[in-house]
Order: structure tokens, then C-alpha cells, then sequence
């Protein structure tokens, strides 16, 4: 891989757009008023997550654990423990804007914890089987809730106040990113499953 220029970067002789390795599936937008059904599917999809996220790391050794998703950017291995540790916290989000009055919502220095060593020793199953109970217990929270419940909000450091409708979205979208980051690094790589 090398840069060609300040928004794309040369693969095996193919130039990419480094926005569309970052966001392989595009930024973020939330649906504003989203209805039961939408939000039955964001809550299906959180369920899904850990089942994709092995089908996307099937197959890979060390050596491919230990490539970054795009030049600069993070490992496989980081983005997998990172996807823990954004589970633990927006659990906790949930939480506590469930049962305080707009909490301001707890932030980490995901760039930091992505340098720590468990990130680097610890096996990516670990943080796979965390998801899955992570998930098992969200999903379990989330179908409970009630339409109103979704419009409490947390105040976000780096997002400002949402709701935890917008708060749904976002974590649901943040976990595909992340997996569509891994998938389209195999495609571009050629590594097959």
C-alpha cells in the first residue's frame, strides 16, 4: 500500500479512496422519528453482530490479524478488541440513560486503549465471546423497553445529546462499520475464507 495523495492510497496496483476504506459503508446518519419496526431492526442487527463478525474473521492467521484495515489505520486484532470495549460502554450508555436524567455519557481515548497491550495479547475469541454476552444482555434490555423509552437522552462528549433512539442507530451502525472494514480489507487482499 502507499499514498498517491492526500484522499487516496495504491493497492496492487488499484488507487483507493481512503474515505471508502474508512467508511466502507458510509458516515453515519440516523432516521429521525424511526418507527417500531425500524427499531425492531437495529435491535436484530445488534444480535447479529458477533455471527457476522466471525464469518468475516473465518479463516485468518497472525499474520492477516496483525494487518491494518487501511494505511495508518487500526489492526483486524485492534478493531475486533475495540468493538468490545464501544460494546461495554454503550451498554453502560444504555443504562444510564435509562435511569438518570441526561447523564453525560462516558467517553474513552479509544485511540489509547487501542495501544495497551491486552489489545495486542489478548486472543480476538475473547473479545467475540465478550460481544456475544454483551449483545445477548443489550438485546434482552432493548426489546423491553417501551417507545418512550427511546427518547430519553445521554449528552455525548464527542456527539452531543441524543437520544437512545439515535444512540441505537448509532451503536448498530458503528459495529457493521467495523465489519464491513474487515471484509472489504479481505476482498481488496484477496484472502479467502
Amino acid at each position: 500500500m502507499r499514498q498517491v495523495d492526500g484522499g487516496s492510497v495504491k493497492m496492487d496496483g488499484k488507487e483507493f479512496i481512503m474515505d471508502l476504506l474508512s467508511y466502507p459503508i458510509g458516515q453515519f446518519a440516523a432516521v429521525q422519528e424511526p418507527t417500531d419496526e425500524q427499531r425492531t431492526q437495529f435491535i436484530e442487527a445488534i444480535a447479529e453482530i458477533t455471527d457476522k463478525f466471525r464469518q468475516a474473521m473465518d479463516g485468518l492467521g497472525l499474520e492477516q490479524l496483525k494487518t491494518p484495515y487501511r494505511p495508518g489505520g487500526w489492526t483486524v486484532q485492534q478493531v475486533v478488541h475495540h468493538l468490545a470495549d464501544a460494546g461495554m460502554n454503550s451498554y453502560i450508555r444504555f443504562k444510564r440513560g435509562l435511569t438518570e436524567d441526561r447523564p453525560i455519557a462516558g467517553t474513552f481515548r479509544e485511540d489509547l486503549w487501542a495501544e495497551l497491550n491486552d489489545y495486542m495479547d489478548t486472543p480476538v475469541e475473547t473479545s467475540i465471546m465478550l460481544l456475544e454476552a454483551l449483545h445477548t444482555r443489550l438485546a434482552t434490555l432493548l426489546v423491553g423497553l417501551k417507545s418512550l423509552d427511546f427518547k430519553r437522552s445521554v449528552i455525548s462528549p464527542t456527539h452531543g445529546e441524543m437520544t437512545l433512539d439515535v444512540a441505537l442507530q448509532r451503536y448498530s451502525w458503528h459495529a457493521r462499520h467495523h465489519i464491513a472494514q474487515v471484509t472489504s480489507l479481505r476482498e481488496r487482499l484477496g484472502w479467502k475464507k
